[in-house]
């Protein structure tokens, strides 16, 4: 059965400062290089078909041949991006998906649809048994909530999904359907030397 390791990026300048940031760019902080480190340090032992990535620097930066994907990418936050995480409108992700469409950016409904669709396309398309897509918070986010919704509303609890956490699928190509397996976040929870980390 083929199986989809989603992956989301290291701790970014603007993570760090708490700037929004989605299609706006900055580079990997010495901690965001090391979750990198030890996400792969996780998955070593994987061996990957392919590899993609969206097309922001920040979920670029690793050493495998990898394909970088536009549809990949975070939410576009229109006039919000760059600035300051606490003028976002309150409960946006749950409550209010349509909050940035007056300043020009993205619903999270057209931001979880166009994801989704990139992801089916590639686990139509590869013909191996594991593939890696690199991507963001609010991306993974939502494909957590649409085929794991207990697990996501957890993680929410817990202040969201961390920097190079590591969320496993099992794909059934006949259905089209998504498992989740399981959940890492390798610099909180160490890494082994035969498999990805069991929570």
């Amino acid at each position: 059965m083929k199986k989809l390791y989603l992956v989301r990026h290291g701790q970014t300048l603007f993570n760090e400062l708490h700037m929004t940031q989605g299609w706006c760019d900055s580079p990997l902080t010495e901690l965001g290089r090391k979750q990198a480190k030890e996400a792969g340090k996780s998955l070593r032992n994987v061996d990957f078909s392919a590899v993609y990535t969206s097309t922001s620097e920040r979920t670029s930066d690793t050493d495998k041949p990898y394909t970088r994907l536009k549809a990949l990418k975070e939410m576009y936050f229109g006039l919000y991006e760059g600035q300051r995480e606490f003028t976002q409108p309150r409960n946006w992700f749950v409550d209010n998906t349509d909050a940035f469409v007056p300043y020009g950016g993205e619903s999270v409904q057209e931001m979880a649809e166009r994801f989704e669709n990139c992801v089916r396309a590639i686990m139509k398309k590869e013909e191996g048994e594991n593939i890696l897509i690199v991507s963001h918070g609010c991306t993974i986010g939502t494909f957590l909530d649409r085929f794991a919704p207990d697990t996501m509303q957890l993680i929410r609890n817990q202040h969201g999904i961390p920097n190079c956490g590591i969320a496993v699928f099992e794909y059934e190509s006949e259905t089209e359907n998504f498992v989740l397996e399981n959940l890492v976040d390798p610099l909180r929870w160490g890494h082994k030397d035969d498999d990805v980390v069991k929570l």
